[in-house]
């Protein structure tokens, strides 16, 4: 197939192998990745404080009876100012993990419905040598300046990710740290054709004997 390339300003397009991306985009295991990224990105920090862990005494405020009040226990009742809380939330670890092939089948069906949707543009970013918000600007502006953006890179270049990085809704992944929600949240993928062919051997769909079926 035929994807956007660009190369030194200049938009146009290039052959493309698909192949090891399968062409099949498997919901519910992308789903299932995106969510649990998601879980794990949360830091389960909420925390309250019960009965027992509030400052106060255990002495009863006063008598049970012939006061007119409600009776009372202790100044730590829930229902008192200050008092304790109830079932509020404590501190937990909500993260948890996928098999290592279900994610890269991830990966794999996210890659692929992108490139259903013509959402893949191959570049050429080795000009970054130093930092250059007007040379990342000049990149997206001359792809239509996306609104969410995801430039995948071959290998560490900071140079590349201090350029990029203070543009709302682009961010830039290495081929081999780049995951289905970097992806299906991304936008336009913008990736050097060293970065996609690691990811084709990171998450490349075996093919197929005769008779048999791919990925289920």
């Amino acid at each position: 197939m035929q994807v956007k390339s660009y190369n030194a300003g200049n938009v146009g397009t290039v052959e493309f192998d698909e192949a090891p991306f399968g062409g099949k985009v498997l919901y519910r295991t992308l789903k299932d990745a995106v969510v649990m990224y998601q879980a794990n990105q949360r830091q389960g920090t909420a925390s309250t404080r019960g009965r027992s862990q509030v400052k106060g005494h255990n002495k009863k405020p006063y008598k049970q009876k012939h006061t007119g009040r409600a009776r009372a226990g202790d100044v730590k009742s829930p229902i008192w100012r200050g008092g304790g809380t109830v079932f509020g939330p404590r501190p937990k670890d909500w993260s948890y993990h996928m098999p290592i092939k279900a994610r890269r089948v991830a990966l794999r069906s996210a890659l692929a419905g992108k490139l259903a949707d013509d959402e893949v543009v191959v570049a050429d970013l080795g000009g970054f040598d130093t930092p250059s918000a007007k040379a990342a600007r000049k990149v997206l502006a001359d792809l239509g300046s996306p609104r969410r953006a995801c430039v995948v890179i071959a290998q560490a270049n900071d140079a590349l990710y201090r350029s990029f990085r203070n543009f709302p809704g682009v961010k830039v992944r290495t081929a081999t740290d780049l995951c289905a929600f970097d992806v299906v949240g991304g936008g336009l993928i913008i990736a050097e054709g060293a970065a996609l062919e690691q990811l084709a051997a990171r998450v490349g769909a075996a093919p197929a004997a005769a008779g048999e079926g791919g990925d289920q």
